[in-house]
């Protein structure tokens, strides 16, 4: 009776703590990649885009989706959290083929918290692109870009 007793105030406190560790979680808390709408198969490691922009051939439309400097043949569209920036960004790519290779980045904080990213990738694939990639920026532009010696637009 008494294990019994034990063995069901045991089970009770684990559940307790459950609920307990549960509730601090804050909701900015960063969630797993898969609540997001891109996949792995969607991020674009930033030195495989900085080789490509350094052979200066083919390159992918790279758009600049936040407030951060811009990396070589990027067009700046701005924060992408501001619906006046949605309309540009569906402006600046409203001509291309929907299979064209869109890269989007910000790089304010890690991709994983970025207020920009989400609602721009999801724009762009609501419009029908096929080949959107994000920008694997894992802390942020100057450590995961420039830091690497990656080229930025000097002003």
């Amino acid at each position: 009776m008494k294990r019994s007793l034990l063995l069901s105030l045991i089970v009770a406190l684990m559940g307790f703590t459950t609920l307990i560790a549960e509730a601090q979680i804050s909701p900015g808390a960063t969630p797993t990649l898969e609540k997001y709408p891109w996949t792995d198969k969607e991020l674009l490691e930033p030195s495989l885009l900085a080789a490509t922009i350094k052979k200066g051939t083919q390159k992918p439309v790279i758009l600049n989706i936040g407030v951060v400097e811009d990396i070589p043949g990027a067009r700046h569209i701005g924060a992408a959290n501001n619906e006046g920036n949605i309309t540009k960004l569906k402006e600046a790519v409203a001509k291309f083929p929907k299979n064209t290779e869109l890269i989007i980045y910000c790089g304010c904080c890690p991709f994983t918290r970025c207020p920009n990213a989400q609602p721009a990738f999801t724009t762009l694939k609501k419009m029908g692109f096929s080949n959107v990639r994000l920008l694997n920026l894992s802390t942020n532009l100057k450590t995961d870009w420039i830091a690497k010696g990656y080229p930025v637009v000097k002003e």
